[in-house]
């Protein structure tokens, strides 16, 4: 077995890997860049070795600088992690000059696999089902455009070399091939350092499976069941879930089978994933077609950790020094259920938009997770796990992926699941920058996701309008009234109790108008009873003024409320939703009636820059006419492209920015008229 292994990648799965490594009795080495010197990862490593600046092109994705630090450390084998270097055969390669191991599959395995071109080639001589499309070198976007026309509209762009649902394009007509395949272009080679493009029909209401894969290097193969990763965004995942609601026991063992027949036919040894697109329009589900492997570990593997008890870290480094997987296909089960939600630096309020800067406050639900063992698995704190690398007081950096964490919870059922996650991210705080917290909870509560009748367009068809928070009940608006009501009371108590202010003669109101939704609740407290417009309700709770989360007991429910103070109230945010309460004494509520309310400025004739990014074109200038919709600006922030366009119809009055400035959130790009 290893006695050091060196970690060449950063955050969150740099974590997971060092908290098995150390479980194992293997020293760990971290590699960081200037970005990430104060950064968890770097701390719980047994030693660290700084490789450059902050940009990943100039630290994570020099392999020199990696073995440079092998070398200095004497780290005997590497683990990539996913992204960067991970599925690079040169890093392999060059790794394997050196004498150190590579905890991953073979050299040739990444070459065939990792390249989607080259893996649909290959596995159409498999044998295998893949969608149809243009597998081969497309020349320029008249070529792109004549292969979509001839492949018949929608049809999706992707850089041969992407991963991570970075360097992809949905186009449902010429327009969108032509204003879309240099981007694609442009995305690949930024992120992944190739420009190469192929087109795929797009199948429509596809759900996306996926399996997961582990060999070892004496030729067993396994397959370690499915994962459901239908819900994405921008083809960005969001959601996982493991087993699939939509997976029979007939389709798991055809999938499983073809994807290990797949992995065989390359020699693969380690963990990877087979991603497979699935015809949620076929009920029989045997329309499924191959899309890619993925030769290296999943961003979303503690779903299938979860689910099994099987380490997959664990297993990537018994295979890597060369020992036979202790398990057969018959050892591997399914108990319980398992989902991940990845929460992300953005700001669903406000389009998605990436949201950087310092993490006030970060305090997850459960800290870290616990290894019950292979026979529980890997489920966290009462069936809640955390895999994070941040830190409260640290910078999420324009320059790296926006995952802040992955909130993993198990149950033995799906809705037990689901459950858990709307429990614990109620009590996830993040303050900041903008979050997901509310969007994935809104989720975890839809119908639709309870049903289990998902597909890759479930965001873009359940919020075409954007996201404005959780469905939020009249019963529970209510409830959130009357805690509301208490905390307003004990407020007016601490305030009672200020020398030299309100004086301990003057008690706090009894009644209270508390104002939430549109809709004036009157609360009345008289001793230990509650009652909202008259009703009684069962409230226990405490609160000291100051804090900034709640929990609360409302009959039978508990409920946690994160709770920030405002000048006319508070804004609670629980359940997939921030409420704005007005809270005033029942005496004087109705004055509030005659307040004029506040016209917010006209932006309109401004093109604002929506988030901190790198301005890569301004296709305007001084004095053009632009139409409605017209694409003005291209701002990238964190590895992706974001078109900018005209709200309406106007002349460009002046240009305040210039293509390859650095440009802060709101910043003014150009004026209209």
């Amino acid at each position: 077995m290893f006695k050091k292994i060196l970690i060449a990648n950063r955050g969150e799965i740099a974590c997971r890997v060092i908290k098995t490594a150390r479980r194992m009795g293997i020293q760990t080495v971290a590699v960081y860049s200037d970005a990430d010197a104060r950064a968890p990862f770097v701390q719980m490593a047994d030693e660290a070795v700084h490789i450059g600046p902050a940009p990943a092109a100039q630290s994570y994705l020099i392999a020199d600088k990696i073995i440079e630090a092998c070398k200095a450390t004497g780290a005997d084998a590497v683990h990539p992690g996913y992204g960067f270097l991970s599925e690079r055969t040169s890093f392999a390669e060059a790794l394997a000059k050196e004498g150190i191991e590579f905890i991953g599959p073979p050299v040739n395995a990444i070459a065939a696999m990792g390249d989607k071109i080259e893996s649909k080639k290959l596995a159409k001589e498999a044998g295998v089902n893949v969608v149809p499309g243009f597998v081969g070198e497309i020349e320029d976007t008249e070529h792109a455009v004549r292969i979509s026309n001839e492949i018949g509209y929608p049809v999706m762009m992707k850089a041969s070399a992407g991963g991570g649902g970075k360097g992809m394009r949905l186009a449902y007509n010429e327009k969108d091939v032509r204003e879309g395949f240099e981007a694609t272009k442009r995305e690949g080679l930024n992120s992944f350092g190739d420009d190469r493009v192929f087109i795929e029909k797009f199948i429509l209401n596809p759900r996306h499976i996926e399996i997961q894969i582990l060999g070892d290097k004496h030729g067993n193969v396994l397959y370690l069941n499915e994962r459901e990763c239908s819900i994405q965004r921008r083809h960005q995942k969001v959601v996982e879930e493991a087993p699939s609601p939509f997976v029979t026991p007939k389709m798991r063992k055809a999938m499983g089978e073809q994807c290990v027949a797949l992995s065989k036919a390359v020699g693969y040894y380690s963990a990877g994933t087979v991603e497979l697109i699935v015809s949620g329009a076929d009920p029989t589900g045997e329309s499924f077609y191959f899309l890619e492997m993925n030769t290296r570990l999943q961003v979303e593997h503690p779903v299938t950790e979860a689910i099994t008890g099987v380490d997959l870290v664990e297993q990537m480094i018994r295979v890597a020094a060369g020992e036979k997987l202790a398990m057969t296909q018959d050892d591997v089960k399914i108990d319980g259920w398992a989902i991940e939600n990845r929460v992300y630096a953005e700001d669903p309020y406000r389009g998605f938009l990436p949201s950087t800067g310092r993490l006030v406050r970060y305090n997850p639900p459960v800290d870290g997770w616990t290894d019950d063992g292979a026979e529980n698995g890997r489920r966290g704190v009462d069936g809640i796990r955390v895999d994070d690398g941040v830190y409260e007081g640290g910078e999420v950096s324009m320059f790296y992926d926006p995952m802040i964490a992955k909130l993993i919870t198990w149950g033995e059922t799906r809705d037990e699941a689901a459950d858990k996650q709307i429990a614990a991210l109620d009590a996830f705080e993040i303050e900041g920058l903008g979050h997901n917290i509310d969007f994935v909870s809104a989720i975890m509560q839809h119908p639709r996701f309870r049903s289990g009748e998902l597909t890759t367009g479930f965001i873009a068809e359940e919020y075409p309008d954007g996201f404005t928070g959780a469905a939020t009940s009249d019963e529970l608006k209510g409830k959130l009234a009357a805690v509301a009501g208490f905390i307003a009371t004990a407020r007016a108590d601490r305030a009672r109790q200020v020398d030299g202010q309100l004086g301990d003669t003057l008690d706090a109101p009894a009644e209270w108008s508390v104002k939430i939704g549109g809709k004036r609740h009157l609360v009345s407290l008289e001793g230990e009873d509650i009652t909202v417009d008259g009703e009684a309700v069962d409230l226990a709770m405490e609160y000291t003024p100051g804090d900034r989360l709640v929990e609360a007991e409302i009959g039978d429910e508990a409920i946690a409320i994160k709770i920030a103070p405002t000048r006319t109230g508070l804004k609670m945010t629980t359940r997939g939703a921030i409420h704005s309460v007005e809270i005033l004494p029942a005496r004087i509520a109705h004055l509030a009636d005659h307040m004029i309310e506040k016209v917010p400025p006209d932006l309109s004739k401004f093109l604002i820059c929506p988030m901190p990014g790198l301005l890569v074109s301004l296709n305007v200038k001084e004095g053009d006419k632009v139409e409605a919709g017209q694409p003005l600006a291209v701002v990238e922030a964190m590895k992706m492209e974001n078109i900018l366009r005209a709200e309406k119809s106007a002349t460009v009055k002046k240009v305040n920015a210039a293509a390859g400035e650095s440009l802060a959130v709101d910043a003014v790009i150009l004026e209209l008229e």
